[in-house]
């Protein structure tokens, strides 16, 4: 009988906590709420929590208005810390974190819910779709190339993502959560936990169809400092910490090398300009350049046309020099002891 008991409850379903953390979100949560509420109310979801990390708006009103269970961070947190408030007391076995600028797709509670169905998984988590909403040249590159980058990576992932990602919830509280002692302000706190998670609890799965609606607008200010100061710098000096580099999604073996060919690219150009070298040097290069990026050069073109895939492909090799850049600083500044 206790054999019976035992293999019924393996049988059980998975229930889910849905956990959203939101500061001034309204313009956000008005989208991105009501895919979820309507998850819990067809039994997809057990329940849909945002926690309002003191919002000086009416997030909080807006969020019950639309049907979602508030709860207060306790003070201006952050969304890592936000979330593990939420995780302690959320009821489900599987906590589903989501970004408050993140329109799930209707089918993603039951695509995220089957990922755990394989051996071994710990968590999941998926991409960004390819038509976000905002029409400005860099909120589109910087959404495709999210997109490219995690429909392209590895099924078995070597990290996690907490923009559309979710946790066996006793794996999340065995690691502590997010680390927000490292990761005062948001940075790779989901990237860190990823790792632990891998070393000590089980596998994470990338599904791409488990996809998702990016509402954010970049711009080239907010662009720029997320990816240098907030994701390519302390990741790399995490990776560093850990002995190397990943092979995986946007750091992987060919990406450095599209990252050296962008820094060729400049150099030919430069002594072009200044008569040191034949124009015929940094054309070869451009022609290489183009062959190495072809997939992402196809997919700006095919989704947006022929003059965004150019701007596009240019923009790239602006991407590879600043992302090179901010790791080569990251090892020297570890090497001589700036960076701590």
């Amino acid at each position: 009988m206790d054999g019976q008991k035992q293999s019924s409850e393996d049988k059980k379903p998975l229930s889910i906590s849905v956990i959203m953390p939101v500061y001034n979100g309204i313009g956000f949560i008005r989208q991105s709420l009501p895919p979820l509420v309507a998850m819990k109310e067809r039994g997809e979801v057990l329940e849909v929590i945002v926690v309002d990390d003191t919002s000086s708006d009416d997030t909080p009103h807006v969020a019950r208005s639309l049907g979602a269970q508030v709860m207060p961070s306790g003070g201006r947190l952050g969304p890592g810390a936000a979330r593990n408030v939420a995780a302690r007391e959320a009821k489900g076995d599987i906590l589903w974190f989501i970004d408050a600028d993140v329109v799930v797709h209707d089918d993603a509670a039951r695509v995220m819910l089957a990922g755990f169905d394989e051996p071994g998984v710990v968590g999941v988590f998926g991409s960004y779709d390819d038509k976000p909403p905002a029409q400005n040249f860099l909120s589109q590159y910087k959404n495709l190339v999210h997109h490219y980058y995690h429909q392209r990576a590895r099924k078995e992932a070597s990290t996690f993502w907490s923009g559309c990602g979710a946790i066996r919830k006793e794996a999340f509280l065995r690691q502590g959560g997010f680390d927000v002692e490292m990761f005062k302000r948001p940075s790779i706190e989901d990237i860190e936990l990823g790792y632990r998670l891998l070393e000590s609890e089980g596998t994470l799965l990338l599904l791409t169809n488990l996809q998702c609606t990016h509402l954010k607008e970049w711009r080239l200010i907010n662009l720029i400092h997320t990816e240098v100061f907030c994701r390519a710098i302390p990741w790399a000096r995490l990776m560093l910490s850990r002995g190397g580099l990943d092979n995986d999604l946007n750091v992987g073996v060919n990406e450095r090398i599209k990252a050296v060919l962008a820094g060729f690219l400049v150099l030919t150009t430069l002594f072009a300009l200044g008569g040191l070298l034949s124009w015929l040097y940094p054309v070869l290069v451009v022609t290489v350049v183009v062959y190495a990026n072809w997939d992402i050069l196809q997919l700006f073109y095919q989704r947006k046309g022929l003059w965004f895939a150019l701007k596009g492909l240019l923009f790239h090799q602006v991407y590879y020099l600043y992302s090179a850049s901010a790791f080569v600083w990251a090892l020297t500044g570890t090497k001589l002891g700036i960076l701590k």
